[in-house]
């Protein structure tokens, strides 16, 4: 059955001030979407892998390296919380592409410097760029969909979780055959080059759509917080944010500290991340359908439980099973990242739930990899590490229950 039934088209939608409404082909949307979705996990995913390598070359203490593994959700947090505001200055589209072209040079010009600082400043940079991508690009499918953005986020949601798993799996063999960690982390600021032309020619037809007005703007955030939808959103996207990164930055060494080589850690983290591709591809659909979604993320938070505890017990026996139930329990991320316009009606309310979930979820999610770095400092091990992520299984279970509800976060905030 299908829960969020789609509206005609408000007036001036696509383009947001006056003039003709700004048509894009399908063709077009659906590659500008794959492009800039595979490049806002990357640069990311690609660190841990590699990050006892960037943390020898660089000099780099613990403490900074726990900073490094924390950076992409406060900077999604940070950043998400303003790309609304700055898609009504510039235009959704010309949003878009500035977060393209920070997230290109960023990458670009860090893999080149030997300075920790500067390094971080950098990477702050693309993860800014990958922040406003994440906000954005959900409100602009919405806007630009004829089927309320089931298909185009099917497409963006699994190509999401792609671009994660290649950076993950392609950092050690690339920082291996070129000699250093800066080829396996600078590769992908020229994947993101490749997704300037396209969101470049988009920003120009939306611009003269508008005739002279204003491009495609949003309305600034409104009364989320009064819809429990809306907090319960975030609280489930905030739980497997946070597990998620933890396990880009710490996954790897966990499994390196447990006897692994640096490629299978590696390999392992992909396979984790990669599953989520098929989450990706299937959940839009289960929740354009699905009655209720509580079996779903209930078995998801279990798997999630059963992964972690694994990986306490017998990390090396069995290691690709408990990547494989971490992954299925990762499922989450595609289901949080696809309610954001499943719950939501209005393209401005999508953008609006954008703009509230993912800020305020990645603020929850950055304090996981910082915790964990100053966990494993101050034990030395990783059981009291792995005993908290089993117990944010249960939180994820708890939060998912409240969404799984077919309710419109449009309804909730509607006056009686």
């Amino acid at each position: 059955m299908t829960t969020t039934p789609e509206p005609h088209p408000a007036p001036g939608a696509g383009t947001g001030g006056g003039g003709r409404r700004h048509t894009v082909p399908g063709w077009l949307a659906a590659i500008a979407v794959v492009l800039v979705a595979v490049n806002l996990r990357p640069g990311a995913s690609s660190v841990g892998p590699v990050l006892e390598e960037v943390r020898s070359g660089l000099a780099m203490s613990g403490a900074t390296a726990g900073v490094l593994t924390a950076l992409p959700g406060f900077a999604f947090g940070a950043v998400g919380a303003v790309a609304v505001l700055l898609s009504r200055r510039v235009g959704m589209t010309a949003g878009i592409l500035l977060g393209v072209l920070a997230i290109s040079l960023g990458l670009l010009l860090r893999a080149g410097t030997t300075s920790t600082p500067l390094f971080l400043l950098l990477s702050l940079l693309a993860l800014a760029g990958m922040a406003i991508g994440n906000v954005l690009v959900p409100a602009w499918i919405k806007r630009h969909s004829r089927d309320g953005g089931v298909r185009l986020m099917t497409v963006y949601g699994t190509v999401l979780i792609l671009g994660g798993a290649l950076g993950s799996a392609t950092a050690a063999p690339v920082s291996q055959v070129a000699g250093g960690w800066w080829a396996a982390l600078g590769m992908w600021g020229v994947v993101a080059a490749l997704a300037l032309l396209p969101w470049a020619f988009l920003a120009t037809g939306e611009r003269r759509a508008a005739r002279g007005g204003r491009p495609t703007m949003l309305r600034p955030n409104a009364r989320m917080r009064h819809s429990p939808t809306a907090v319960a959103l975030t609280v489930l996207f905030g739980t497997q944010a946070m597990n998620a990164y933890v396990q880009f930055g710490w996954l790897p060494q966990i499994y390196r500290d447990a006897g692994l080589s640096a490629v299978y850690a590696g390999g392992l983290m992909a396979l984790l991340t990669s599953l989520g591709v098929v989450g990706g591809l299937v959940m839009p659909t289960v929740i354009d359908r699905a009655a209720t979604l509580a079996p779903h993320l209930v078995a998801m938070g279990t798997l999630m439980v059963a992964g972690y505890l694994g990986l306490l017990l017998w990390p090396t026996t069995l290691p690709w099973l408990w990547a494989v139930l971490l992954g299925l329990g990762g499922f989450s991320f595609p289901t949080a990242i696809a309610l954001i316009t499943a719950r939501t009606r209005d393209p401005q309310v999508t953008a609006q739930l954008s703009g509230f979930v993912q800020p305020v979820g990645y603020v929850l999610a950055a304090a996981g990899p910082l915790a964990v770095g100053m966990m494993h400092a101050a034990t030395g091990g990783w059981t009291a590490v792995l005993v908290l992520l089993m117990l944010s299984g249960i939180a994820l279970v708890l939060a998912g229950l409240r969404v799984a509800r077919p309710v419109l976060v449009d309804d909730e905030l509607s006056p009686r």
